[in-house]
């Protein structure tokens, strides 16, 4: 199968996942790892839901992944994210040795594989990733949009009466 055939195909499944999250009102973002082509770890965001800050789609996908392989270390695997990891995410990936991340959508604020920061590509560690950003960038970037676009119609912004 071609490199960047595959690559949309499995960010689809992703994006559906991003909608699965954002349906149970979490930040759209969905994960899932690949290895030889096949899907062994997925995972959507659902720190809200499981009251727990960790668990965002990347740590979700690589827990279950990590799970279903019995190893804690997964080489040789494909991460593709909806949205580009944070620091957090990024640290998980280094210590899991996962060998490739695609993403969707760059975050220009605390994105840790390019955009604010170069986790993995900086050789400043012990491992070394590949990364290849902006597949699915448009989907990716919408449903961002719309998620945080609704979200604030529902929740205005309103000051205390002390401030006016």
């Amino acid at each position: 199968m071609d490199q960047k055939f595959s690559d949309i195909t499995f960010m689809e499944r992703a994006l559906s996942l991003a909608h699965s999250a954002s349906n149970k009102g979490e930040v759209p973002v969905g994960a899932i790892l690949t290895l030889d082509g096949k899907i062994v770890g997925e995972g959507e965001n659902c720190p809200i839901a499981c009251h727990d800050p960790s668990a965002h789609a990347e740590i979700m996908a690589l827990r279950n992944a990590a799970t279903k392989l019995e190893n804690y270390r997964l080489p040789g695997t494909t991460l593709y994210v909806t949205l580009e990891p944070c620091i957090m995410c990024m640290g998980a990936i280094i210590h899991a040795r996962v060998r490739r991340v695609v993403f969707g959508a760059y975050d220009p604020k605390t994105g840790a594989a390019g955009s604010r920061y170069s986790i993995g590509t900086d050789q400043l560690l012990n491992h070394t990733l590949e990364i290849t950003p902006g597949i699915c960038e448009t989907e990716c970037t919408a449903i961002l949009k719309s998620f945080f676009r609704e979200r604030r119609k529902k929740r205005p912004c309103t000051l205390p009466e002390q401030y006016f």
